[in-house]
């Protein structure tokens, strides 16, 4: 039995349209950031390779989104990665950070230009400090999709991303991807970690702006 209403159809009415105020944990992720101590350790035909990083990750409020009485908060974001000194993307991801009030369920979805979709989901309090969320290759509720070469070479099987709110108003994550590598007998973590400094504030959500109007 699940907890879902009977009535899957039926929107909520009396929605709130300022998303800034109802992002719960995500609040404090708002706006634009930048990080330039990120370290990101790969796999390679010699071994694991350390790389460093910078981090320009910009994090917008959407308006309320709703699946009949469901209802998500979020933020849309774009992270853009290159190495130190050099303007060549070394990373690009696209994707929503979603939170749901009732239920304090917290959302991570991402794409990269590599072939690759995931979304990761764990819950938080409204002022948690630290929150960490999970996916797993094969599920159909927090799951991961790679093309085909990725999924014959390198087997996403699992991904854990965790969020930590500093007291100076900056935030760190920290990333395991776990890989299955062909022709390797033990699985290989790919990590990632980055703290990230506000730049810029977020805009209002286009629902929020048409109400100040």
């Amino acid at each position: 039995m699940s907890d879902f209403p009977q009535d899957i159809y039926t929107e909520p009415s009396d929605l709130d349209g300022n998303t800034l105020a109802n992002l719960g944990p995500l609040r404090r992720m708002a706006g634009l950031w930048r990080g330039e101590k990120g370290v990101d350790v790969k796999p390679k035909a010699q071994g694991p390779k350390t790389q460093v990083y910078v981090e320009h990750y910009e994090l917008q409020p959407i308006d309320p989104q709703t699946n009949g009485p469901q209802v998500f908060y979020g933020l849309r974001y774009h992270t853009f990665i290159h190495k130190p000194g050099l303007t060549k993307m070394y990373h690009d991801q696209v994707g929503y950070w979603l939170w749901e009030p009732a239920t304090g369920q917290v959302l991570h979805t991402l794409a990269i230009p590599r072939g690759q979709i995931a979304m990761a989901t764990g819950h938080a309090t409204a002022d948690a400090d630290r929150f960490e969320l999970t996916a797993v290759r094969g599920s159909l509720t927090n799951g991961i999709v790679s093309n085909p070469f990725l999924e014959h070479a390198f087997t996403t099987t699992d991904w854990r991303v965790e969020v930590e709110f500093n007291a100076d108003g900056t935030w760190t994550y920290r990333q395991d991807t776990v890989l299955q590598i062909r022709g390797q007998a033990e699985p290989f973590h790919h990590t990632d970690r980055n703290t990230l400094t506000k730049v810029g504030e977020p805009s209002p959500n286009p629902l929020a702006s048409a109400a100040t109007l």
